[in-house]
């Protein structure tokens, strides 16, 4: 990937953030023949809405040419994405409020109010955070008043489409035990560290450095299935350059869920991208690792990391064949309360996979994996210990 499109896509988000006008030596960077191949770059990485801005505020973008109607294309698409998930989840907050359920609002849902206009967060669904002892009431609550169309039952939610095809996940947990490091301990808290939404009853508020703790919580869940993509950075930064944050509350927590080495590695990062700070080796790597796949990182890495954790292509294999218990019984809620169905339930999977059009995929992943070499492999091990994961 060349440097200039690079650098071009981050200088374009760094006066997005900043609120500043490009300076004339910044807008020298901008090549007529390489925009093309920015907005490839940022719509891998559902940034082109902010490219768009950032060209256009600085009369980079012409008028009327085709790469200016594309880039404008993709800010319109994300003001219209914006206002119609903003309408569901207002509809849904004041359901969930109607009903006496206390919810919590997670990541895009928040998100978006710390940036410069709202809209130029976007987020492909709306995650809400219940208790799992209201999670069946609520989920029939909202079949019935808001007429949902519920979805599978995943690890730690439960998807839901509204009428207009708005994707909504009703979280239970935070996250699952054996995902990044020991954030799942820290985030049975969450509650605790919450308070009330003023003029609400049910709607609560993560304190800062809990949500701050969860978004880096979150990242390092997706670095451990194939990395994560811009947007998570540029939140990062967002995040802990609003003024009030308390950083040593923050670092307490990190340091308490394993994961402050990692924290520090994503600091740097963001600092390089988006304040034009000095890179180092190890931000170098990451900048890599995450420029290969997109906004929720790529197949290959994720299959690569897996083998790691496995500890061989064969055992990665076998653990896609045979799911674990602790794997399948949030597939199949049945199997918490009768363990012993586990070998039938792991056939009706397999059937499962081989009439709904699963096989091809799972498929795809052993080939992949069968092709990724140790040699592969080791890189990202020493990386991925490098940042502390």
């Amino acid at each position: 990937m060349k440097k200039q499109i690079i650098d071009m896509l981050f200088t374009s988000l760094r006066a997005v953030i900043q609120s500043v006008p490009l300076c004339e030596s910044e807008k020298r960077i901008f090549s007529d023949e390489l925009l093309p191949s920015l907005l490839t770059l940022s719509k891998k990485h559902d940034l082109a809405h902010l490219v768009c801005y950032a060209l256009q505020k600085n009369s980079i973008l012409g008028k009327n040419n085709e790469i200016s109607l594309k880039f404008e294309e993709e800010k319109m698409a994300a003001i219209y994405r914006y206002e119609r998930t903003h309408a569901a989840f207002s509809e849904l907050c004041a359901a969930l409020e109607e009903s006496g359920t206390s919810f919590m609002p997670l990541k895009g849902s928040v998100m978006h109010r710390y940036y410069p206009e709202p809209w130029m967060r976007t987020s492909c669904d709306i995650d809400i955070l219940i208790h799992k002892e209201d999670l069946e009431k609520t989920a029939q609550y909202l079949i019935a008043r808001l007429s949902y169309r519920q979805e599978q039952t995943g690890s730690h939610d439960v998807s839901f489409f509204t009428p207009s095809g708005v994707h909504i996940e009703l979280h239970y947990n935070l996250m699952e035990p054996g995902h990044a490091k020991a954030s799942a301990e820290v985030l049975r808290d969450v509650w605790k560290a919450s308070v009330v939404k003023s003029g609400y009853q049910y709607w609560f508020e993560m304190s800062d450095a809990m949500f701050c703790f969860y978004h880096i919580a979150h990242m390092a869940k997706h670095f451990e299935t194939g990395g994560c993509g811009i947007r998570a950075f540029l939140d990062l930064w967002i995040l802990e350059h609003r003024p009030g944050l308390n950083q040593a509350t923050c670092d307490a927590l990190l340091e308490k869920g394993d994961l402050l080495t990692f924290a520090n590695a994503a600091r740097r990062l963001s600092e390089v991208w988006f304040t034009n700070a000095e890179s180092d080796e190890l931000s170098s790597q990451m900048e890599d690792f995450i420029l290969q796949g997109g906004a929720y990182g790529n197949q290959k890495n994720r299959i690569a990391i897996q083998q790691i954790k496995k500890g061989s292509r064969f055992r990665y294999a076998i653990s896609k064949i045979f799911l674990s218990y602790e794997e399948l019984k949030f597939h199949y809620p049945i199997l918490q309360k009768h363990r012993f169905l586990t070998p039938f339930y792991e056939i009706k999977r397999w059937f499962k996979l081989l009439f709904r059009g699963g096989l091809k995929r799972s498929a795809k992943e052993l080939e992949i994996n069968r092709r990724i070499a140790k040699t592969q492999t080791e890189p990202i091990n020493q990386f991925l210990t490098g940042i502390g994961l």
